[in-house]
């Protein structure tokens, strides 16, 4: 029988040491892919992410489509949806936490593309709400603010009055003078983005005018390299916009996300987005139909319903920015004190 000697002991744990941390501190805050799925329904969408100082943890909050609902008929699995949240300390493993409470509710509302911000304390959500759960698309829906204390529970400030009774999918973001502007997409005019401002972010302005003339959704705006920044979903990967005067927007040549990716659920093109802007770095958090590929074409099945969060690095080259969607992402999200 061998005994194990103290020196023995130290001399493993020296092994152990130089052979395995290294190795460990090389895969620590390594992105994994997908990066999230929602373990309820399955259909994990239009991410937003914010820092909750009070739980120390990052918070993304998303549209939760029902895609394993079997029973559901035409697009009313997208409907009847709640708000997901996950919580992830650095930004690069997420776990489920729980939904919502939000307090604005009716039978059978719908919730969709949550934008959430902090300001003095507050947070501020603004929500898109569809009247019902419905088999095809051809429905009213609008945006709302609420606010929380705690990021969980949301209590209804206002209905917003924009462009026309189809606007989806707010953006807000602070301008250099401190006010605020929220861009969004107004599906009376040909999908195009619009915009409204804001003294407080309680009273808005609509402007009535469109800045972008493509048709897309889920703008987001960003500063970032000393520039001005909108990404769109155009269903054709995303769209890049820039801008001087946040009003007046030019589309650089190249789309991101549109070539299909080789990562797990990340072989199809990018979605929805939210962009977090840390330190001298931008991640993409965006979403994917992981089973809309070539050969599920026209096909309409858990497999092409259901969603993965995936994340990328953006990177800024010859004045554009582009995205290496298959590289490894080593993201260690730091907030602001």
């Amino acid at each position: 029988m061998k005994i194990i000697t103290n020196k023995s002991r130290e001399l493993f744990s020296m092994l152990f040491c130089l052979l395995f941390l290294p190795l460990m501190a090389q895969t620590r805050h390594i992105a994994t892919k997908p990066l999230f799925r929602d373990p309820v329904y399955d259909g994990a969408a239009d991410p937003t992410i914010i820092w909750n100082s009070k739980e120390n943890k990052w918070f993304m909050f998303y549209t939760n489509r029902r895609a394993n609902d079997v029973n559901s008929q035409g697009v009313s699995w997208v409907h009847g949806t709640p708000i997901g949240i996950a919580v992830s300390k650095d930004g690069s493993h997420w776990d489920y936490k729980q939904t919502c409470n939000i307090n604005y509710s009716f039978e059978n509302c719908t919730y969709w593309a949550p934008d959430v911000i902090e300001h003095n304390g507050i947070f501020h959500m603004y929500l898109t709400i569809v009247p019902g759960v419905f088999e095809d698309w051809n429905h009213p829906r609008y945006i709302v603010h609420l606010t929380s204390q705690n990021l969980v529970d949301w209590d209804f400030q206002s209905e917003l009055k924009l462009a026309s009774d189809r606007c989806i999918d707010a953006s807000v973001f602070q301008l250099p003078d401190s006010t605020w502007r929220m861009y969004y997409n107004n599906e009376r005019d040909k999908k195009s983005i619009y915009y409204a401002d804001s003294p407080d972010l309680y009273h808005w302005i609509d402007s009535n005018q469109k800045v972008v003339n493509d048709r897309g959704e889920g703008p987001k705006v960003f500063h970032w390299k000393g520039k001005n920044w909108m990404i769109c979903d155009t269903w054709n990967g995303l769209s890049v916009y820039e801008s001087v005067d946040f009003i007046n927007w030019n589309k650089q040549k190249n789309n991101i996300l549109q070539v299909p990716g080789t990562g797990e659920d990340d072989r199809v093109i990018g979605g929805h987005p939210d962009v977090i802007v840390n330190g001298n770095k931008a991640y993409i958090f965006y979403f994917t139909h992981p089973g809309r590929i070539p050969e599920n074409k026209g096909k309409d099945n858990y497999d092409t319903r259901r969603s993965s969060i995936q994340l990328a690095e953006l990177q800024y080259e010859n004045e554009e920015i582009v995205c290496h969607r298959n590289q490894l992402v080593k993201i260690n999200l730091k907030h602001k004190k």
